[in-house]
C-alpha cells in the first residue's frame, strides 16, 4: 500500500503555521506529478504547493480557511483508486505515519524543484539535493488562466520567468495583448503639499462587540514587533526643505515617476556615502550587505503590513525604479510577491505623508539597522538667508537605528547629507 501524507510546508524562516487558501484538488481527484494541489498562505504571500507523485487525493484533513502548524499533515494521497478507502480509514484512525509526499511551494513566477528528501526553504522553493523538474510545462496559475482565456497552447510559449517558468506577461505577449497602462494625468498646478508614497489603505472593517482572530499576515507583524522590543534603538529627527523635490516631481510625474521612487532613490544614493546605515547586527558581528535594497512599508487593506523591496535602488534609474514599485505594490495587494521581494530589504522607509502627519517614529524591522519615517511636506513660514520671512515646503523625517551598530553621529551625518541632496541636488535623482 502506498499512501502518503501531504504536510504543511515552511514557506518562510519565520512561519510557524500556514493557512489553507484553497484546495485545487478535491477528494477523489486524480493528481499528476508536478500539479498544484493546494494554495497556502504564508506570512505575506500565497504559495502553490505542488506534488511530485502521481495519485489520487484521498482525504483532506485541513479545509480551506483553516490553519495548521508547519510540518503537520493536511491531506492524504493514495497512489491508486483502490487505496483511497484505506487512506481515508488511515487518516481517521491516525495510525502509523505514512511516508511524506514530496511537495514544493512556489511563489508566483518561481519554479519548484524536486527534492530527494522533503524540505521547503524560506524562499519558497524545495531544497536538499534538489534537481530541476523536466517533461512538463511550468507556468504560474495566472498564466494558465490567461492561456485558457486566450485559447493558447502553453507548450509553444517560451517562459521568461525564473528557470523558464511561463508567467502572465508571456501569455499576453503570445496573444498579442499587453497589460493596459494607466492613464497619466498632468500634474496639478497647485503646490504639492504631501509627497504621497502609496495609496492609502481601505478602512478596516470593525464589528463592535466581537473578537476577530488575527490573520496570518497580522500574526507575522505581531511576531516582528515583539522581536523589535529586544533591540536597543534611538531616534534622530531632521527637517528637510522639499521645494526642489516637489518641483522635480511635478516635472517628471507625467512619465510615470512616483514620489516613493524619488524618496527611495534619494535614500539609496545617500547610503552609498554612509554604508554603516545599511548594516545590521548579528551575533557574529556587523553584517554589511552587498546591495542597497530599499524596503517601503505598505499598509494592506485587511489591516496587515508588508514591505516590498526595491532591489539595488542606488543602481536603477528613476523610471525603472518607478515601474518596479508600481508592480510590487499591485502584487503585494494581491499576495503575489515572491519571498525575496519582501524580505530582502537592507533599509526601510515608512511614509505617512499622505495622511498629513507632522512627525512620527517607526519601529525597526528585524534584520535591519535603520528605518526612516517620513512625514508630510507642508508650507512653513521660515527665515530666509537675507533676513526676511518666506514660505518653504518642509517635511520632517525621523530615523530609528540599532544602537548596537550605529551611533547618533552616524545617523545625524546621514540625515544631513540626505537633506543636502533633496534640497540642493534633486536633479541628480534622474541621472
Amino acid at each position: 500500500m502506498s499512501i502518503h501524507e501531504i504536510f504543511m510546508p515552511a514557506l518562510s524562516s519565520t512561519m510557524t503555521e500556514g493557512k489553507i487558501v484553497s484546495w485545487e484538488k478535491a477528494a477523489g481527484d486524480k493528481v499528476e506529478k508536478g500539479e498544484t494541489v493546494v494554495i497556502v498562505e504564508s506570512d505575506k504571500a500565497d504559495m502553490d504547493v505542488e506534488s511530485f507523485y502521481e495519485g489520487y487525493m484521498a482525504h483532506i484533513l485541513v479545509e480551506a480557511g483553516e490553519s495548521a502548524p508547519v510540518g503537520s499533515a493536511i491531506a492524504f494521497l493514495a497512489e491508486t483508486e483502490a487505496e483511497i478507502e484505506m487512506a481515508v480509514a488511515k487518516a481517521k484512525s491516525q495510525g502509523a505515519a505514512p511516508a511524506k509526499v514530496e511537495v514544493a511551494a512556489t511563489a508566483p513566477g518561481q519554479t519548484a524543484v524536486q527534492p530527494t528528501a522533503v524540505s521547503v526553504g524560506a524562499n519558497g522553493t524545495a531544497q536538499n539535493g534538489s534537481s530541476p523538474r523536466s517533461g512538463r510545462t511550468i507556468a504560474s496559475p495566472r498564466a494558465r488562466k490567461l492561456a485558457k482565456e486566450f485559447k493558447i497552447d502553453l507548450s509553444g510559449i517560451s517562459g521568461s520567468g525564473p528557470h523558464g517558468r511561463i508567467i502572465a506577461e508571456d501569455v499576453e505577449n503570445a496573444a498579442g495583448k499587453s497589460t493596459p497602462q494607466p492613464v497619466v494625468t498632468p500634474a496639478p498646478s497647485a503646490p504639492t503639499v504631501t509627497p504621497a508614497a502609496t495609496p492609502a489603505p481601505m478602512p478596516v472593517a470593525v464589528t463592535p462587540g466581537q473578537t476577530v482572530p488575527l490573520t496570518t499576515l497580522q500574526n507575522a507583524v505581531v511576531r516582528t514587533m515583539l522581536h523589535s522590543l529586544s533591540v536597543p534603538t534611538f531616534h534622530v529627527g531632521y527637517t528637510i526643505a522639499s521645494d526642489e523635490l516637489n518641483k522635480l516631481y511635478k516635472q517628471i510625474k507625467s512619465k510615470g515617476v512616483t514620489m516613493t521612487a524619488l524618496l527611495a532613490k534619494a535614500v539609496a544614493m545617500t547610503l552609498q556615502k554612509h554604508p554603516l546605515l545599511n548594516t545590521n547586527y548579528s551575533e557574529q558581528g556587523m553584517v554589511h550587505p552587498a546591495n542597497i535594497n530599499i524596503a517601503v512599508a505598505v499598509a494592506m487593506d485587511d489591516g496587515g503590513l508588508i514591505t516590498p523591496v526595491l532591489q539595488n535602488a542606488d543602481q536603477q534609474d528613476i523610471y525603472s525604479l518607478s515601474r518596479n514599485w508600481k508592480s510590487l505594490v499591485e502584487r503585494a495587494r494581491t499576495k503575489q510577491l515572491q519571498p525575496h521581494e519582501y524580505n530582502s530589504g537592507t533599509f526601510t522607509i515608512s511614509n505617512l505623508g499622505m495622511f498629513g502627519v507632522d512627525t512620527f517614529d517607526a519601529i525597526l524591522p528585524p534584520g535591519q539597522g535603520s528605518i526612516l519615517a517620513i512625514a508630510a511636506s507642508r508650507p512653513t513660514v521660515v527665515a530666509t538667508p537675507d533676513g526676511m520671512m518666506g514660505i518653504r515646503q518642509q517635511m520632517k523625517v525621523n530615523i530609528t537605528c540599532d544602537h548596537r551598530v550605529i551611533y547618533g553621529a552616524h545617523a545625524a551625518a546621514f540625515l544631513q547629507d540626505l537633506a543636502q541632496l533633496i534640497e540642493t541636488n534633486s536633479q541628480s535623482l534622474t541621472m
